[in-house]
Formats: C-alpha cells, sequence, structure tokens
C-alpha cells in the first residue's frame, strides 16, 4: 500500500512539474507571437530555426493545439487507470467519449485555424483593390504569405495528421484493453440475465408444483 502510494504521489508530483512547464513554455511563445517579448536563442541556431519555423507556419495555433492534446493525454492517462482499476462501465465510457472528443477537436482546431488564416491572408493581400490590381502576382502572393496562408495550410497538416496519430495512439495502447473490458461487461450481463431467467422458471415450477388449497377444501353437507 505504501509503494502504490508513493508511486502515485511521484506520478502526481511529475505531472505537476511537467504541466508547469508547459504552461510557463506556452505563456513565453505567446508573448514572443504578439511581440511583447523578445527571446533571444542566438547560442542555439536549432531552436532559433525550429522558433522562427513555428511561428511562421503555425503561430497562435500552437496553444488551442497544445492544451488540446494535453487534454487528450490526461484523458488517456485516467481512462487506463480506470481500467487497471475495473472501475463501472459508465466511467469507462464517459472517459472513452472525453478522449474521441478531444480527438475530434484537434481536427476541429486545424479546420477552424485554416479558415482564420486564409480569410486573414485575403483580406491583408486584397485590402485595397487599387493597389492590389498595381502590385502584380507576385507582390500579391507574398501579401498571402505575410497575412497568413502558411499558417492555414500549415495548421490543416497539423490538425489532420495530428489527430489521427491521437486514434492511432489510443488504438494501439488502449484498443485491446478496451475490447475485452466490454466484451466482459457483456459477458456479465448476459449471465445476470441468464440467472434471472432460471429464479423465474424455478419460481414458476414451484409454483406449478404446490397443491391448490381449494382442491382439498372439504365439502360441506347439507
Amino acid at each position: 500500500m505504501a509503494h502504490g502510494n508513493g508511486r502515485g504521489f511521484l506520478s502526481g508530483m511529475l505531472f505537476g512539474v511537467v504541466v508547469s512547464l508547459v504552461t510557463g513554455l506556452m505563456g513565453v511563445y505567446l508573448l514572443m507571437v504578439l511581440d511583447i517579448i523578445s527571446v533571444s536563442v542566438i547560442d542555439t541556431p536549432g531552436l532559433q530555426v525550429v522558433s522562427e519555423w513555428t511561428r511562421r507556419n503555425l503561430g497562435l495555433s500552437v496553444l488551442p493545439f497544445a492544451i488540446t492534446f494535453g487534454l487528450y493525454a490526461h484523458s488517456l492517462r485516467a481512462l487506463a487507470g480506470r481500467l487497471d482499476d475495473g472501475s463501472p462501465q459508465n466511467e469507462i465510457g464517459q472517459l472513452e467519449h472525453l478522449t474521441d472528443v478531444w480527438t475530434s477537436l484537434f481536427f476541429g482546431i486545424g479546420v477552424i485555424w485554416t479558415a482564420i488564416g486564409m480569410r486573414s491572408a485575403l483580406l491583408y493581400a486584397l485590402g485595397d483593390p487599387s493597389v492590389a490590381a498595381q502590385s502584380g502576382a507576385f507582390a500579391i502572393l507574398s501579401r498571402l504569405v505575410d497575412g497568413g496562408i502558411l499558417t492555414a495550410l500549415t495548421t490543416t497538416i497539423v490538425g489532420g495528421v495530428g489527430g489521427y496519430l491521437m486514434r492511432v495512439i489510443k488504438s494501439s495502447w488502449l484498443g485491446t484493453r478496451l475490447n475485452r473490458y466490454y466484451e466482459q461487461q457483456d459477458q456479465r450481463h448476459a449471465t445476470q440475465v441468464e440467472h434471472l431467467l432460471r429464479d423465474i422458471r424455478e419460481s414458476i415450477g414451484c409454483l406449478a408444483a404446490t397443491p391448490s388449497a381449494a382442491v382439498y377444501e372439504p365439502v360441506e353437507e347439507q
């Protein structure tokens, strides 16, 4: 019992540290994207390249993507724990449904951010029709890129690939255990129904075998 409590404490503490670290990084990234602060990573050029690519291709969509994936990971972890504990079927079903909701939301963020990015890019590129007509095709394409068309296209890819990967992770990690759990629940329900029907049959048999009192009631003489 003490060993289990120790593992639970360490797991909770590690989860809290990871959540705090990720939250801090997301806050710093948000401030960087909004040009409120500037963080220099010249000593790590690889990190500089990743940071610039993320800002240019994903923008603020990183935040909802990261939050949704974090909620998905938490729900998936809770679902695995409920399966180990043998929790009731309604709790297992609710957690599985919640995991699927986060997966669908990940897809949805990609679609929604695509529409937002396309609208922003078109408004930026064609906001002034007279200027757009005189600029030429290359200038319009450049303004589309600056307006966010790369973000629109990249979020579509990230939302689709990430959503399918989330489905694969759930199916690979918990698919067999979920199927076995639901099969056991169905078998338990079938056994309960079988026992109920047997009890009803035995009760009917006992009633049929018991003689009626009216049959042996003596007839009074006139």
